[in-house]
């Protein structure tokens, strides 16, 4: 099974850059989407439609902003949208499907900005989804979380850890809150099949920084325990262009 992720910073945008056809030809199992920044009936029903897809969309309530779309061959067995907080839900960073075997989440981690504004946020949301997910797995859940997680866990994730310790996606509450996820049952797979490889998933628009490949790896599959061992690959495409960021895709048995 393939499974997607990519943030493409406005599906309108992604749509006249080839998304639709890249989807298709990849053809992923479950493509999950992040930063969708419309509602569905922004779309035409040519964009809309991929052929041998079922769409889940969960748009944001403040037009233009964030939202999550999820892509799934032949469709989930059940869905979910959001947390169960209002706070967080307006916002659109939740889709949760069921598959026959484990739970997908594709989320939009917020991100704490520039000014730290919306760092507590940040960290609450992350508390929220570790609380539910905790219970999800005393209950025998598997569980897959991947999406914009807009936080470097280590110094081998940026380009330059030094220069950006007070910056919001490498600040140590925001890394620890990763951390504490990986010591409630999740593994970050990526890392662990490649635990030197340095590969990023995001690069800011600023300064020519992909060319120079000065970036961030934000974008994360976290796979629960009794699942790592059916993980065959986590592959980072960075020469696929069309977003700020790049998909990321886990082949799992």
């Amino acid at each position: 099974m393939k499974i997607c992720t990519w943030n493409v910073n406005g599906i309108r945008a992604a749509l006249g850059k080839g998304f639709k056809e890249w989807v298709l030809a990849e053809a992923p199992d479950a493509m999950c989407i992040q930063e969708i920044k419309a509602r569905p009936e922004q779309l035409t029903d040519e964009q809309r439609d991929f052929p041998g897809y079922a769409v889940t969309w969960n748009p944001a309530e403040r037009p233009g902003y964030s939202g999550v779309a999820t892509f799934h061959k032949g469709g989930p067995l059940e869905v979910q949208l959001g947390l169960g907080v209002a706070e967080f839900d307006v916002e659109g960073r939740v889709i949760r499907s069921r598959h026959p075997d484990f739970l997908l989440y594709n989320i939009y981690f917020p991100n704490g900005q520039r000014g730290h504004d919306r760092v507590e946020y940040k960290l609450n949301f992350y508390a929220r989804l570790l609380e539910v997910c905790d219970a999800l797995l005393a209950a025998g859940e598997n569980i897959i979380i991947t999406g914009d997680f807009n936080t470097a866990h280590l110094p081998i994730d940026l380009k330059n850890p030094k220069q950006n310790e007070t910056t919001s996606g490498f600040l140590p509450e925001e890394r620890a809150w990763v951390e504490k996820f990986l010591e409630h049952g999740f593994v970050d797979v990526f890392r662990k099949l490649y635990p030197e490889k340095v590969q990023y998933t995001w690069w800011t628009y600023i300064g020519n920084a992909r060319a120079r490949n000065v970036g961030w790896r934000i974008d994360y599959f976290l796979v629960s325990e009794k699942l790592v061992e059916r993980v065959r690959d986590v592959s980072i495409l960075d020469s696929v262009v069309g977003s700020d960021h790049c998909p990321v895709v886990l082949t799992i048995e």
